[in-house]
């Protein structure tokens, strides 16, 4: 790996950052605030929140096996993503390696930070290799973003070649592991020692059912998480949030219980729609959701729209076209939607 400072946008390394009036006293008891200008009434709302999150990384810590000072949290993933351009790439010099198809935001952050974004098509499989990944790279090249579980396909790219791509290249290397507690791999969150380039995401979005809440982690080497939080902006996370999350945290095995019960439906449902009449292909999958390949994608998306039922049609993404891809949800929900392609299925057969 190059020196950070060298990966580092220089004017980002040389950054004084905002020191909020909380951060001034820190390491101190208080119980006057008399520092931040807010109004002494409404509490506990009239309080700025803590900027770093404190009491909140330490049970997230607990929780998820990291360090705390190896966490930073943000506004959904996505502002994770986004601080990966601002802190570490040069607008209109630098450049970002990914694969495709993947989530779409790491080329929408690409574009809005003006750093060239260039995308490696997985194989027939949904596969990459770390040869691929690192062909594509050159000295301008500051990040490698690996999706795994990835995002539409739902599969995870094979470990071997992540952990070369890791080896192999001299910047940064996000995995976005937004699904992870979905799929029967380990999280490489836990190999963060091993791999002083390795920034691991994941979030309370998916598996902890707090998409509302607005809340996604990175986990990273220190000297990277102190980079992020000089960056970030001072009050990112709200109290409403911390205190929501905390409350998520306390039982844990409720969330398995959760993902145990997805993963049987998410059977359930991949084998029903194998048996549906304009079923091409389902895609295995190691995520919440499945993509499945059927003969018109447009024609079944507006179909179950107009029956008030919503699914993702990708078919305007490369080696995606006819897909839809499915969210598994409740048994309820997966029997409806299952129902009305029947109902479809049924009618096409009638006109044929």
């Amino acid at each position: 790996m190059r020196r950070l400072e060298e990966l580092t946008r220089e004017n980002i390394w040389r950054l004084e950052p905002y020191s909020s009036a909380r951060n001034e006293y820190s390491g101190h008891q208080a119980t006057v605030f008399l520092d931040a200008n807010e109004n002494p009434y409404n509490d506990p709302y009239n309080r700025y929140p803590d900027p770093l999150q404190v009491e909140l990384k330490k049970r997230i810590s607990v929780v998820k096996g990291v360090r705390a000072e190896n966490i930073f949290l943000g506004n959904g993933s996505d502002e994770a993503i986004d601080l990966v351009y601002r802190c570490f790439t040069c607008p209109g010099k630098d450049n970002v390696v990914a694969m495709e198809p993947t989530y779409g935001m790491y080329k929408v952050c690409a574009d809005i930070n003006d750093v060239e974004y260039r995308p490696v098509l997985l194989d027939e499989k949904f596969q990459i290799t770390a040869e691929k990944l690192l062909g594509a790279c050159d000295d301008n090249t500051k990040v490698v973003w690996i999706c795994s579980p990835n995002n539409p396909t739902g599969n995870s790219i094979d470990r071997e070649e992540v952990i070369n791509t890791i080896k192999g290249f001299e910047g940064l290397v996000v995995v976005d592991e937004a699904y992870i507690d979905f799929s029967r791999l380990s999280s490489l969150r836990f190999e963060l020692d091993k791999h002083p380039n390795l920034i691991v995401l994941n979030t309370f979005s998916k598996a902890w059912g707090c998409a509302a809440i607005r809340l996604g982690m990175a986990f990273a080497q220190k000297d990277i998480i102190d980079i992020f939080n000089k960056v970030k902006y001072p009050y990112n996370i709200n109290l409403l949030t911390q205190e929501q999350a905390m409350k998520a945290l306390k039982d844990p095995f409720e969330v398995d219980k959760w993902v145990r019960l997805l993963l049987q439906e998410r059977g359930n449902m991949m084998e029903a729609f194998r048996m549906l009449p304009f079923c091409e292909r389902v895609y295995p999958s190691d995520a919440n959701f499945f993509l499945v390949k059927v003969s018109d994608a447009q024609t079944i998306y507006d179909y179950l729209v107009s029956k008030g039922i919503i699914v993702r049609n990708r078919t305007k993404i490369r080696l995606c076209g006819n897909c839809l891809r499915i969210t598994v949800g409740r048994k309820s929900e997966n029997t409806e939607v299952l129902a009305a392609l029947r109902r479809l299925g049924a009618e096409l057969r009638v006109k044929g």
